[in-house]
């Protein structure tokens, strides 16, 4: 591996064991973990910000990685940690700031000796001490890094020269499988828990979930999401599972319970996403909470909230631990919410459920080859914090030639709510692929059992259409079996999450292009399985629109050569001017009380400053989750349209403050304290609206500085 080290501005002055000891505990002034804590509960103690004052927030500082590209995104929840602030750049660089300031102190570059192509996306870092130690884990596509906190450099011990591969040790060999860490693992005792992000087409890599030696970098133990033969769920899969399906991936993060050593981890669907004739039966333990012991990996306690998932319902976020009141008692609990806009609150150490759960009767696929499952699960209370299926009635009445335009299309729909399976016609999905609830998750506040949750309100259409696998084929056939699922037939995409592919050869080389399609980027997989006679035809008809024939042996991790069926691409259902095509809100803010299980308030989340003086408010797509305070706050950017961050009054819903942001917030903020302010950080990295702008600029507000009476000093 090539020498790669940190630029280091500043020697900073070594960690206290004090500092250490506080931030391992998460309480205080500090940020020290992904979302807060390990209870993932998105809450701050800090209260020197609050409603009456919060009015009176402005920029403290801000500070630009200087990275930033098209259609770049900046999705990171810093830590701050003893006054050092540690965040994730557009293209993975590693940045430590002065928390109170934002002054560079030292930079790594973790992408130094490989091409940036490609989007990237990465929320976060995981921090370890032992109050002599203090080590930083950052995942860069397939390489875990380890650095030392104070000066950014890699520690050599771990793994090899400072790093890991992560594509090693899960039983498929094979360095072109896509997997990489999109969240950060999460540390217990001297254990990384970490799991991965794989491939959404076969050949796809299996979702393990690994415990690593914080020190070592070995292997401590592995939990199969996709399970053996003869380990327990074995019998809900194919013989072959282990073998040949992929996924059941923890992508989105997990939660802690430290003292009782549980580690709590949500799981996403079984590769193929929407078409699962080759992996009949329910698919343990995908889309699952996963109770396993910290310790050794055994696993406790599960709960399956998708069977046999068609509709790529991954569990989109960590839990949540958080305690209720039962029949006059408090109960730890573990609260888990869903694309499909539901919460579900489960006993941490048991697994029962508090609130009643009904297994449904569902539609059967008509699609040739699938077997859905018959029955599924949905929560009776908390009712959902989404619309649960898309009627005539919701259709949009923004204009008439809108309405008529979208309710053309719907007629030609399926759309039966839930569990829908997809179709060849077209089914739709609400709320979409994306949620409901996303990966910025939900806060709690002890205090007042209270969960907030932001939630999208789109509708998107689930086609599916059959692609003729053989193995005599052209650049087209491949394009239509392996890409059209995200980028459509007509190679439109979604942009700017999933982008055109139209005019591809502006934007990348020949060279670049087989590059990206070799290694993968972001949601994307790699796909070099199919090997270069493949990739080559696909990328000249991509590229120049040349369509063919290559002939080459069918890879044996497919299906039987013969009828195959493929997403046709991530589709919105919007109107002609390419708002959504439903009735607002089009995202909300939400607050539920866990212990009745009933809403405290609801209000719209962003709005389209075009249309604000027409329909008012009307919410809009939200990524990134809210934080709450002490200070009876709650604090949210996410919003993908107006660019902006915003303080509710947590008790009410009121809006009580809000910032414009050089671009969308697409991130959950941190709080933390240093030199005695309060400072809210948010990652305002934009890149999901098409005709919005990226950027790489961290922004902190805290209120004005004062004089302190006694010594003069600005506080």
């Amino acid at each position: 591996m090539r020498e790669i080290a940190a630029t280091a501005c500043l020697l900073l002055a070594p960690l206290s064991v004090a500092g250490a000891d506080r931030s391992a505990t998460g309480v205080g002034v500090d940020w020290p973990h992904y979302h807060g804590d390990p209870a993932q509960t998105h809450y701050s103690p800090l209260a020197q910000i609050d409603r009456d004052n919060v009015h009176r927030l402005d920029v403290a500082w801000s500070f630009d990685t200087g990275d930033a590209f098209p259609g770049s995104q900046m999705q990171c929840n810093p830590l701050v940690i003893n006054g050092v602030l540690y965040a994730l750049s557009p293209k993975l660089q590693v940045i430590a700031l002065d928390a109170a300031t934002g002054r560079l102190l030292w930079r790594f570059d973790s992408l130094a000796d490989v091409p940036a192509v490609g989007l990237l996306r990465a929320r976060g870092l995981a921090y370890w001490s032992d109050g002599r130690e203090h080590r930083l884990f950052v995942a860069a596509r397939h390489w875990l890094y380890v650095l030392d906190a104070r000066s950014g450099s890699p520690i050599r011990s771990f793994g090899r020269n400072g790093r890991i591969d992560l594509r090693e040790g899960l039983g498929r060999e094979n360095e072109h499988l896509a997997v990489s860490l999109s969240t950060p693992g999460i540390v217990f005792n001297d254990l990384l828990i970490i799991g991965s992000a794989v491939g959404e087409t076969l050949p796809a890599a299996p979702g393990d979930i690994r415990a690593i030696d914080v020190r070592t970098g070995a292997i401590r133990w592995t939990f199969h999401t996709i399970p053996a033969p003869g380990e327990f769920g074995s019998n809900t899969w194919p013989p072959r599972a282990r073998q040949e399906s992929g996924g059941a991936n923890n992508w989105a993060g997990m939660a802690v319970d430290v003292e009782r050593g549980i580690v709590f981890v949500p799981t996403g669907s079984a590769t193929y996403d929407f078409y699962g004739a080759n992996r009949h039966g329910d698919n343990l333990f995908a889309n699952c909470l996963i109770a396993l012991d910290a310790a050794t990996g055994r696993r406790l306690w599960h709960f399956q909230f998708v069977h046999h998932d068609l509709w790529d319902r991954d569990l989109p976020a960590p839990p949540t631990l958080v305690t209720v009141a039962r029949d006059g008692k408090d109960v730890d609990a573990v609260a888990q919410v869903t694309k499909s806009g539901h919460v579900f609150v489960f006993d941490r150490v048991t697994g029962e459920a508090l609130f009643p759960i009904e297994e449904r009767a569902v539609p059967r696929s008509d699609v040739p080859g699938e077997m859905a499952a018959e029955t599924q699960p949905l929560p009776l209370l908390p009712k959902p914090f989404a619309r649960q299926s898309l009627t005539a009635d919701l259709l949009t009445t923004r204009t008439d030639e809108a309405r008529a335009a979208v309710l053309e299309r719907f007629r030609k729909l399926r759309s039966g709510g839930q569990f829908t399976p997809g179709s060849s016609d077209g089914t739709v999905m609400f709320p979409g692929f994306d949620g409901g609830a996303e990966w910025g998750g939900a806060a709690f506040d002890s205090a007042t059992r209270i969960l907030y949750v932001n939630s999208n309100e789109m509708a998107w259409v689930l086609r599916l259409v059959n692609v003729q696998e053989d193995a005599a084929s052209t650049g087209k056939s491949i394009y239509l079996a392996e890409c059209a699922s995200c980028h459509g037939a007509d190679r439109s995409g979604q942009p700017p999450q999933v982008p055109s592919l139209i005019g591809v050869g502006e934007r990348y080389a020949d060279t670049e292009l087989f590059t990206l399609l070799m290694r993968g980027g972001s949601r994307m997989p790699g796909f070099a399985h199919l090997g270069w006679t493949k990739l080559l035809a696909v990328s000249e008809y991509v590229l120049h629109g040349r369509d063919r024939a290559v002939t080459s042996e069918r890879n044996d991790s497919q299906s039987e050569v013969g009828d195959r069926y493929v997403l046709d691409g991530f589709k919105k259902l919007l109107d002609p001017d390419g708002y959504p095509g439903i009735e607002p809100p089009w995202g909300t803010l939400n607050a539920i009380d866990l212990d009745s299980g009933d809403y405290v308030w609801r209000v719209p989340l962003g709005e389209y400053p075009e249309l604000t003086t027409d329909l008012g408010v009307t919410g809009s797509e939200n990524y990134g989750g809210p934080v709450v305070t002490a200070g009876g706050l709650v604090f949210i950017a996410a919003t993908v349209y107006d660019n902006k961050i915003r303080a509710f009054d947590s008790a009410t819903g009121a809006l009580l403050w809000q910032a414009r942001l050089p671009a969308a917030g697409h991130a959950t903020s941190a709080i933390y304290e240093a030199d005695g302010r309060q400072f809210v950080v948010i990652a305002a990295g934009g890149g999901k609206n098409p005709a919005g702008v990226s950027s790489g600029v961290y922004v902190a507000f805290a209120l004005p500085s004062i004089a302190d009476p006694k010594t003069g000093q600005l506080r």
